[in-house]
């Protein structure tokens, strides 16, 4: 379970008529589309223009947090990522990706704030709880809480293999071992190709090591 995906899932909302109405809408939807085919770079080279003429742009200063982090660039995504919330703060996007970025660079205590800053903004969105337990569980604080925080987004969308993924991890750091077992065969069962659950459930099982995480870094999170 990788983080790319997860991260942020947004629909298109706004009428036919009223789409790129702002003279930065083109150009983000360009972005968006290189990014959604995996040319960050490029995406970013588009954007970075487009931010600079239209600083206001808050789908661009959260699109431009998002190619950040899949360029591996914490500090810059968390630039963007502040700047989408002072223009926007009743968004819980750019709360949610500053609080990945915060997590990746280690300020964990900041990375839960902004976590929990999303769920209160939309409280239903499973997405927003599953950040709050990885930052938990990267803290290494509190797993009680981030347990809690799993079977959250898991009883607001049960079909969601990556949710019982975050469930069995939050289980095993508490020690309950056959439960995270049967979280994480569950997340297999919905997923059955995903090779990260594949191989916690292995570690768990005792038939695989256990790869080393690189402290700096942190969790990689909101996998899919």
């Amino acid at each position: 379970m990788t983080e790319l995906a997860s991260s942020a899932r947004t629909a298109a909302t706004d009428a036919p008529a009223r789409a790129f109405a702002d003279p930065a809408d083109l150009s983000v939807a360009r972005a968006a589309a290189l990014f959604e085919h995996l040319q960050p770079d490029r995406a970013a080279t588009i954007l970075e223009p487009v931010l600079a003429a239209h600083p206001q742009s808050v789908a661009g200063w959260i699109l431009m947090a998002r190619i950040r982090l899949v360029l591996d660039q914490m500090d810059t995504a968390l630039e963007a990522a502040v700047r989408a919330i002072e223009l926007a703060p009743d968004d819980p996007r750019p709360l949610a990706i500053a609080s990945r970025a915060l997590t990746l660079l280690g300020r964990h205590d900041e990375a839960m704030s902004m976590a929990y800053r999303a769920v209160v903004v939309e409280p239903k969105n499973p997405l927003w709880h599953d950040r709050v337990a990885w930052a938990l569980l990267a803290a290494d604080r509190q797993l009680a809480d981030a347990e809690q925080a799993a079977r959250t987004a898991i009883g607001l969308d049960p079909n969601e293999a990556h949710y019982y993924f975050t469930h069995g991890m939050a289980l095993a750091a508490l020690g309950h071992v056959d439960q995270a077992r049967q979280a994480l065969a569950t997340s297999l069962r919905l997923e059955p190709g995903n090779p990260v659950a594949k191989h916690r459930l292995e570690v768990l099982n005792g038939e695989a090591e256990p790869v080393a995480e690189k402290k700096k870094r942190g969790w990689k999170l909101f996998g899919r």
